[in-house]
């Protein structure tokens, strides 16, 4: 697959479609995460004829580009607590792992109902919670943080691995709502534990060749030009630019698993 092939088969504004859209991700994905809401649907739509696994790879490639990119920017203005960092990083990759495996005796599509009421609590009381994540709320003891942030990465890395969409917005919500976490805090560790878990998935599809590699330059460039300007607005703006951008994902989370359970047939 070459990009004679991508421009034969669908176009010059189909390459442009791709373009746009990656570096949308890469801004949203650096504020607040759910990036993948927007890249990888724009890859299936625009190239119906690839297959999957090779779109599933061309998409993390861009992903994990952005996101590192992103990390770096937070980490030179966040502290982090490296030994948290490090605990719950190792739960969400094994977690993430074990995901991947459950998924083949498990539908998927069953679980959607489920995930759809969990979406609309979300927002639904972040929405009403107008002080949610402007600041740190607790001021929990190292081993609870330990404790509870293992949970966290245990339960979205599970998630991440077994379906996907959203790990990011569903990692900052965790630590804004369990550790007491303010959005911006939050947004910066959501984005290395991403990265965790995109490295992971990605070396399955790299050692599968499901990869589009000169396609995954030019996303990974986008994505990393969107990720700049998120990361820097998110930083200047604050909680509150954060928090609305957080709002604005859960609720396309919302319509996208709507439109499945009710909509499409």
């Amino acid at each position: 697959m070459d990009f004679a092939y991508v421009i034969s088969d669908y176009g010059w504004i189909a390459l442009a479609s791709i373009i746009l859209f990656s570096f949308l991700a890469g801004f949203i994905d650096a504020v607040v995460g759910g990036g993948g809401l927007i890249q990888l649907p724009a890859l299936l739509i625009t190239l119906p004829g690839t297959p999957l696994p090779t779109l599933f790879g061309t998409n993390k490639i861009a992903a994990l580009a952005g996101t590192s990119v992103s990390a770096i920017q937070y980490s030179s203005r966040i502290k982090f607590n490296v030994s948290l960092l490090i605990i719950i990083s190792i739960c969400t990759g094994c977690a993430s792992y074990m995901g991947a495996k459950a998924m083949s005796y498990v539908n998927v599509n069953t679980l959607k109902p489920t995930i759809l009421i969990v979406l609309i609590a979300i927002a639904t009381y972040t929405f009403l919670k107008k002080d949610l994540g402007s600041f740190k709320t607790k001021s929990l003891s190292i081993t609870r943080q330990l404790i509870y942030g293992s949970l966290i990465g245990l339960i979205v890395g599970f998630y991440d691995g077994f379906f996907g969409p959203g790990t990011g917005s569903f990692f900052v919500l965790g630590f804004v709502v369990v550790l007491g976490y303010d959005f911006l805090h939050a947004s910066a560790y959501a984005k290395i534990l991403n990265c965790m878990t995109n490295i992971s998935a990605l070396v399955v599809f790299i050692r599968q060749g499901n990869y589009f590699l000169e396609l995954a330059i030019i996303m990974a460039v986008c994505n990393i030009t969107g990720s700049l300007i998120g990361t820097k607005m998110a930083l200047k703006k604050g909680n509150e630019f954060v928090r609305t951008i957080f709002l604005l994902i859960v609720f396309l989370m919302i319509i996208r698993y709507g439109y499945d359970l009710y909509i499409k047939k």
